[in-house]
Parts: C-alpha cells; sequence; structure tokens
C-alpha cells in the first residue's frame, strides 16, 4: 500500500512520486491550502493539497487527528522560509495527487503533542494511543536495536539461543511466584518462572557450554519505578569459566552497546567490594557520578554525653557515619527538615547535622543543635570529615543496616537536588559479596540465590557461614544495578552444605531441588553466568524515568493492567474445571445489624 514511510522523505526523492499511509498529526486550512501533518512509526512529513484536485481536496478537508490516510503525491522542496531543519524532512513537502481515508477516528482522549499535561492512568488505559507519540515510538525502536545488538553480540561470541519453560514449578520464594493451576493434575500448580536459573544450569551440565536467552520473568511482588510483576531478562551462562571471563565477555557486550547505539565510550569498569561499597556509599549499587562518601566517626562516638551516637557507636550492630556536602550550609532550615522526613522512609528516626560557617572561630563558629554535646571531639571530627566554611554535616546514627540505607539514600537524593553528577556515565562491578545475611531472627538467607558458589570449602563454609564470601558480582551503572550473577555450584556435595546452613533437610532439598542435586552427579562442569535486566538497561539507555515508558504494555505500580482490565474475575465453571473453591469474604453489609 506504500513506497515509504513518511520518515524516509528527503530532498533525495525531490520530483519523486511516493505513496505513504499514516495518521493525520495535525492539519491546518491556509486559505483553501490543506495542509496535513502525517505520522507513521518513521516519523512526520508534511502534506499539501491544493483544491484543483476535487477528490483529495474534499478527502483532506474531512480529515481530523487520528484519521488513517493514503496519501500519493509529488515530492518537491519548501519554499524559502517555510524550511524545518529541525525535522528530517523538514527540508520538503509532497503535494498530494491522491487522497484516501482508509479510516476515521474518533477524537483522541489527549493530545498526541500534549502528553504531558495528562496522567499516567489514562496513557495507560489508553496505550495504543499513547504508543503512537513520538517518544514512545523512538524508546521502543531503541528497545529493539537494543535486543538486537546484544543478540548479534552473544551469537558472535558463541552463545546459543535456547528457550526455556515458563510453566514450572514452584521455587523457595513461592510467596512470589504467579501460580498456574493445572487442569488435567488436579490440585496442583505450576509457577511462572522468576528466573531460567536453574534450567540453564542443567543446560551447562547437558553439554552446551555457552547459553543466552532474552527472557520473560515473573515476580508477584511489591513494585518500584524499576519493578514489574512481569519482566525481560537477558540471560546468559557458560561452562569451564572463572569470573573474570564472563565479567569480561559482558562488560565488553555492554561497552560495544553503548558505543554503538548512544554513540557512547565507556571507560573501563572499576572493581569494588561490597564491603567497600556498602562502608563509603551505603549502598551495593553506588551511584558513583555523586562525588560524596559516608565517613564513619564510630570510635569519635564512643564517649560523647549524647546517647543517640554513642549507644550505636558501642553497639556491635551499630554504626555512626557522616556525610559532609561541600558548599550545604546554605541549606535552609525548612530543606533540611525535607531531608530528616526523606531518611524517615528508611526507618531512621533523625537526622542531625551541622553547619560549618567559620571553623576558625572554633565550636563558636558551628550551627547545630548537638555540638554542645561534643566539645571534645569537634576537631578531630572535623579534621575526619575534612570540613571547610561553608560546609554542612549530616550525620546517621543507628543499627548499621538502617545507616547504610538512610543515608545511602539520602546521598543520591543530595546528589540529584543540587546537581552534583560529576560525569554521565559511571559503570563499576561490585564484587566479593557476603555469601549469606541475617534476617531479625538471627536465620540465614542466601544474599542472591542458594546456587552462588562460595568462595571458600565446605568445611570453611560449614565453620564460619556468616563470614563467608560469595563468587558473585554485579554490574552497576549510575546507582542502578544493570545485571547480577555469580559462579554457580556445580559440585553436589557443596550444594548440599549450602543448602543444610539454610536449614533445607536432605528430605526437603531433594524434594525441591532432586532433579539439580541429581545432575550435578553426571559430570557437571564449572560454571557460571549473569542476567541483566532488559527493561532497567534500556530505561537508563533513553534517559527514562521508570521501566514503564520502555515497556510497550506494562501494568500499573499495583500490578493492574488498566487497558484490558487484568486482573479479572473468571466464571464459576472455569475454577470448577480447575478444582479451584474461592474463599469469599463476607459481605460488610452482612456484618451490618
Amino acid at each position: 500500500m506504500r513506497s515509504h514511510y513518511c520518515g524516509q522523505l528527503n530532498e533525495t526523492l525531490v520530483d519523486q512520486t511516493v505513496t505513504v499511509c499514516g495518521w493525520v498529526h495535525r492539519r491546518r486550512d491556509h486559505g483553501g491550502v490543506i495542509f496535513l501533518d502525517m505520522r507513521d512509526r518513521d516519523g512526520i512529513a508534511q502534506f499539501v493539497v491544493d483544491p484543483d484536485t476535487v477528490d483529495a481536496f474534499a478527502n483532506a478537508d474531512r480529515a481530523r487527528g487520528e484519521y488513517v490516510l493514503r496519501i500519493t503525491g509529488n515530492v518537491r522542496l519548501r519554499p524559502d522560509g517555510t524550511q524545518n531543519p529541525d525535522m528530517p524532512t523538514g527540508m520538503i513537502e509532497v503535494l498530494a495527487k491522491d487522497v484516501e481515508v482508509l479510516n476515521t477516528a474518533a477524537t483522541p482522549p489527549f493530545q498526541l503533542d500534549d502528553h504531558g499535561k495528562v496522567g499516567e492512568e489514562v496513557r495507560l488505559k489508553h496505550r495504543y494511543v499513547d504508543l503512537r507519540r513520538p517518544d514512545m515510538i523512538q524508546k521502543l525502536r531503541l528497545r529493539s536495536r537494543i535486543s538486537h545488538n546484544v543478540r548479534a553480540f552473544l551469537e558472535q561470541e558463541g552463545f546459543l539461543d535456547i528457550e526455556t519453560p515458563v510453566l514450572t514449578r514452584a521455587t523457595p520464594e513461592g510467596a512470589r511466584d504467579y501460580l498456574v493451576p493445572s487442569r488435567t493434575h488436579p490440585g496442583e500448580f505450576f509457577a511462572l518462572p522468576q528466573s531460567p536459573q536453574l534450567f540453564k544450569q542443567l543446560l551447562m551440565v547437558a553439554g552446551f557450554d555457552r547459553y543466552y536467552q532474552i527472557a520473560k520473568c515473573f515476580r508477584d511482588e511489591d513494585l518500584r519505578a524499576d519493578r514489574q510483576p512481569e519482566f525481560t531478562q537477558i540471560d546468559i551462562e557458560a561452562s569451564f569459566i572463572e569470573e573474570d571471563d564472563i565479567m569480561g565477555v559482558t562488560e565488553t557486550m555492554i561497552r560495544q552497546l553503548f558505543g554503538e547505539v548512544l554513540d557512547v565510550a565507556l571507560p573501563e569498569f572499576p572493581r569494588m567490594t561490597w564491603h567497600d561499597a556498602m562502608q563509603r556509599f551505603g549502598s551495593d549499587k553506588p551511584d558513583l557520578r555523586i562525588p560524596l562518601e559516608l565517613t564513619d566517626v564510630d570510635d569519635l562516638m564512643k564517649d560523647v554525653n549524647f546517647k543517640v551516637f554513642s549507644g550505636p557507636a558501642n553497639a556491635d550492630d551499630g554504626r555512626v557515619a557522616a556525610l559532609k556536602v561541600s558548599g550545604g550550609a546554605s541549606l535552609s532550615r525548612k530543606a533540611i527538615d525535607e531531608y530528616t522526613r526523606f531518611v524517615g522512609i528508611y526507618g531512621a528516626k533523625g537526622l542531625a547535622w551541622i553547619k560549618v560557617n567559620e571553623r576558625a572561630k572554633g565550636i563558636e563558629g558551628l550551627q547545630s543543635p548537638i555540638v554542645k554535646f561534643m566539645d571534645n571531639i569537634i576537631e578531630d571530627l572535623l579534621d575526619r570529615v575534612d570540613a571547610k566554611d561553608g560546609d554542612i554535616i549530616f550525620f546517621g546514627a543507628d543499627k548499621a543496616n538502617i545507616v547504610n540505607e538512610a543515608i545511602g539514600a539520602l546521598r543520591v537524593r543530595l546528589g540529584a537536588d543540587l546537581e552534583l553528577y560529576t560525569h554521565d556515565w559511571a559503570p563499576l562491578w561490585v564484587v566479593d559479596f557476603p555469601m549469606f545475611e541475617t534476617d531479625g531472627s538471627g536465620r540465614l538467607s542466601p544474599l542472591h540465590h542458594p546456587f552462588t558458589a562460595p568462595a571458600c570449602t565446605p568445611e570453611e563454609l560449614k565453620a564460619d557461614p556468616a563470614n563467608a564470601l560469595s563468587r558473585a558480582y554485579d554490574m552497576v551503572l549510575n546507582g542502578t544495578e544493570l545485571g547480577g550473577g555469580s559462579i554457580r555450584i556445580h559440585d553436589q556435595a557443596m550444594q548440599s552444605t549450602v543448602l543444610e546452613i539454610l536449614g533445607i533437610g536432605a528430605e526437603e532439598a531433594q524434594e525441591k531441588f532432586g532433579f539439580l542435586l541429581d545432575a550435578l552427579q553426571y559430570g557437571a562442569p564449572p560454571h557460571g553466568g549473569l542476567a541483566f535486566g532488559l527493561d532497567r538497561l534500556v530505561m537508563l539507555m533513553t534517559g527514562a524515568t521508570t521501566i514503564r515508558e520502555v515497556i510497550a504494555f506494562p501494568k500499573t505500580q499495583s500490578a493492574a493492567c488498566l487497558m484490558t482490565n487484568a486482573p479479572s474475575d473468571v466464571t464459576a465453571e472455569q475454577l470448577k474445571d480447575l478444582n479451584i473453591r474461592l474463599r469469599q469474604k463476607a459481605k460488610v453489609e452482612e456484618t451490618v445489624e
């Protein structure tokens, strides 16, 4: 039906006849001559319809925004003074000979060139209209380029694209699984995969050596800007490798991706241990564009007459950390109060601070409600953080995990609010993660997953599991975890040891992971891998603020699809066929006498 896309029209086609199909982006009537801006996925071009083409003019006259038209005409240069060098097609226009209305359109729920004033709920409900916006088209086109680039790179590196099952069994984190009832196995359920983890490990046991897949994954959990109940993962696994091998391949992949798609030359990725990241930045995914760092001051605070500081400073699980902001003394009390409320989100009970107005005056040159408790250590404190006139120092004092989360988040917030970024892109690898973390009851759980190899022997792991390190690694970019991976356990004895430490007995382990434990007996090679969040990667590369902007049909933050009204009720007949009976909540009105 067409010879060209709108965005393909340019000066090389002058005097040629073209046919395009698309949507009316804008219609203008200038004294009897009608101008139509036509839009398709490739761009926008201008068409001119004169009254002397009677049928074409009549159709153009009745066309309105979002009508679907097919137009044939001659390409010509725009008259002097009317060119638009900011548009790829801005030097030409098409003199229409034939205008055919392929379909009419109701008035859209919002203007496509004025989407900023429209709430996200309206846009998601009418997503098929929202996706017509050039901005959305460009994001999804870039996503397609990224996927194609990744596939081409991995194919060239010898990785095989292999699909793994979508219907599988529930995982140990079963509360996060989406369950699928089986009609043919009454009372039993499949689960949608949170990751192809076990299947890709089994492919390594099977000898496929290098595997990849751009896989759909599912997780039923609370959502954030960078989370969705269904998400896409670039999944990679390889055999006979060490950490440096898989990290080298994937770093090269990301660097060439940025170079080819964005023309951005990323530097070599520095490496930072998990411990250093938490101590310096309060986060295992630090944003290195921000020059602020946390400074430990526990030793200085142990004997101050201020229990808010001395308590955590003397506690085994406590931490007192300072965050100096150069030039921050100009922050208003209102701004400081807002930051105090902000850290409260992360469990902090407050936010202490000191403004350094004139350091030469000693304690008299400081402004803060807490300096009166620190007369004996104030100079050491100021030296520790290298404080200068005009600085402000924020403090976190609590359990170490609360301080890290709260002051780490404050660091990121200040970096954005005060525009402290020193460069555009800051990648790194975070390595040497702990093997386990503890919950409130002291029970150990895997920091990544229970198939991550520890960096020690089974005997050493049993002797001191709480301090064992893993062979895990995360790729971080601008404070976002792009991908995480590890060398996997390929020895059955080590896998059984890890499960035992996690409180999973032999019988339970066999019931949940028997197929993997059995497979490890049959010559499992050393192997490891990494999984990237494709949605997060595209979000960063397009400059979007949420992954919903780079997914064609996303869910809301409550995991609902406003366009299709999913999830929805099902009929009693469907439930009966699946051997399911719902536990109906009593109606409120039935409880009212």
